[in-house]
């Protein structure tokens, strides 16, 4: 991938699953150079006063650092910055800020060496991780502390991953045949201020939720079947009088999947069905509308400049502003929380109203009730996850903490709203595939009536994959497996 082109999510998933490698064009080359030469007149002239190259951090901004020491400045931001704790920033989500730090970086307006840039892009090729923390970011000096543990393997100092085990970065760049970078003026500070954090994370929470939107109709497709709903609340004729995108979206697609089902064209006794059947299509498509609006903010943030200060040379300016406050993602990334989360909140309902023993379905889906519980706990264990999802709902973007003396008054806390965005769609993968569980029991009794050969298909592929329950056994494994064959994992 040449660095500096427009990312879009599709790209970038195309990127890290094909092991695609990073490359500087001529053209980014000079934007990088260009930057950095003019940073280096202006510390050669030694008249000019600039944050971070020639002063103290945060409010020791005001603090001037002689000449003689401002490569020192720049090692010592690393060290001290690089104090993030808690459990580790998954492999695919660092590789993903080392990705999107160079594309930062790449535009020319940094001040940083070409030689640094490239540097991150071996880490990159190489597959050399650094281990990165979750806690520890404010999400508005940048994300200070993930970046600094991102970067500080640079200096040869913190750990990475490599060949599947935490190392000393000394240790694995001498194997590699590549010596420590050399810090110049601004470098360290450009580094770790940014928002790839939080973009890293947003970004991969995006790939999961294309593929949790994907299973969500799939699975509530079969669902309707087992539950023997009526196909009239998906007819476009009440999609088309409230024009909402996402609702005639997932209303078309729910008819197409549905299209040669024996059961639905049967003869219902029902008049209508609950909300968790009928509202299908609201419901998933004001989610469907939301996550479309999450990436649109997501997509402009991966193609910019969110370090500080900001290098112009044309302008001949150096500007300290605040790109790297992340408060357009922390507001998109507690939205997507939410409209994730709710997929899962419908889906539970669904899976409530299965074991509900209704519509020739026995009790709990137990091929003997009472002496067999089925799928009772099963419906338990979505309504925990679905519960926590509530709590991790709790928008962090409403939060802000002083910092830095008072000079960092307001954050947006958009690492936490990262973080909890990650454990809810884990959460709602799972949900899916419990009520997958559910809906692969209540097809056999339909038996011998059909779904659509489309969702047959998906159906028969599922139980490829899935030990099927025919009387009460351990169903942790089998919750656990349906997750991993609907979603991928291990």
């Amino acid at each position: 991938m040449q660095v500096g082109e427009v990312l879009s999510v599709e790209r970038l998933e195309e990127v890290l699953q094909s092991g695609e490698k990073l490359e500087l064009s001529e053209k980014v080359v000079e934007q990088i150079g260009r930057s950095h030469a003019y940073i280096k007149n202006k510390m050669d002239q030694g008249d000019a006063v600039i944050y971070g190259i020639n002063t103290g951090f945060g409010s020791l901004c005001n603090t001037i650092i002689p000449k003689d020491e401002l490569s020192e400045l720049q090692y010592n931001l690393l060290r001290s910055h690089a104090c993030g704790t808690g459990e580790y920033v998954p492999a695919e989500i660092v590789r993903l800020m080392l990705l999107l730090k160079v594309q930062s970086l790449s535009y020319g307006y940094s001040g940083v060496h070409k030689d640094t840039v490239q540097r991150l892009i071996d880490f990159y090729n190489l597959d050399i991780v650094p281990v990165v923390y979750q806690q520890g970011s404010l999400g508005a000096s940048g994300d200070l502390a993930p970046l600094s543990h991102l970067c500080l393997p640079l200096i040869g100092e913190g750990y990475v991953w490599h060949d599947g085990k935490v190392t000393e970065s000394l240790e694995v760049l001498q194997k590699h045949g590549l010596q420590p970078i050399t810090l110049g003026p601004k470098e360290g500070l450009a580094l770790i201020n940014g928002t790839q954090f939080m973009s890293a994370y947003a970004v991969w929470s995006l790939m999961q939720a294309r593929a949790i939107l994907t299973m969500s109709s799939l699975i509530a497709a079969l669902s309707i079947d087992a539950f023997d709903a009526r196909i009239e609340p998906f007819w476009p004729y009440t999609h088309a009088i409230r024009k909402q995108d996402g609702q005639v979206r997932i209303a078309e697609n729910i008819l197409k999947l549905l299209e040669g089902s024996e059961i639905i064209a049967g003869e219902k006794q029902q008049v209508q069905d609950p909300y968790s059947y009928r509202c299908i299509p609201q419901v998933h498509g004001a989610s469907l509308d939301a996550l479309d609006y999450v990436k649109g903010i997501v997509e402009k943030e991966i193609n910019a400049v969110t370090d500080n200060p900001n290098i112009f040379p044309a302008e001949d300016l150096v500007i300290s502003g605040g790109n790297f406050h992340g408060q357009a993602l922390a507001l998109s990334l507690d939205f997507a929380a939410l409209a994730l989360s709710e997929l899962a909140n419908i889906s539970e309902r669904r899976i409530y109203k299965l074991v509900g023993g209704e519509r020739g379905l026995p009790p709990f889906l137990a091929r003997n009730p009472g002496l067999e519980s089925g799928l009772m706990i099963a419906q338990y264990t979505a309504a925990g996850i679905v519960s926590q999802n509530k709590q991790l709902c709790t928008p962090a973007s409403a939060d802000s903490i002083v910092s830095s003396a008072g000079q960092e008054d307001h954050v947006s806390m958009g690492a936490n709203a990262a973080t909890k965005l990650y454990r809810v769609c884990e959460n709602v993968k799972q949900v899916l595939a419990i009520e997958m569980v559910t809906v692969d029991r209540a097809m056999e009794f339909r038996r011998p009536k059909k779904s659509s050969p489309a969702l047959e298909s998906f159906l028969a592929g599922f139980r490829q994959k899935v030990k099927q329950a025919h009387r009460d056994e351990f169903l942790s494994p089998i919750l656990i497996s349906a997750k991993h064959a609907i979603f991928g994992g291990n």
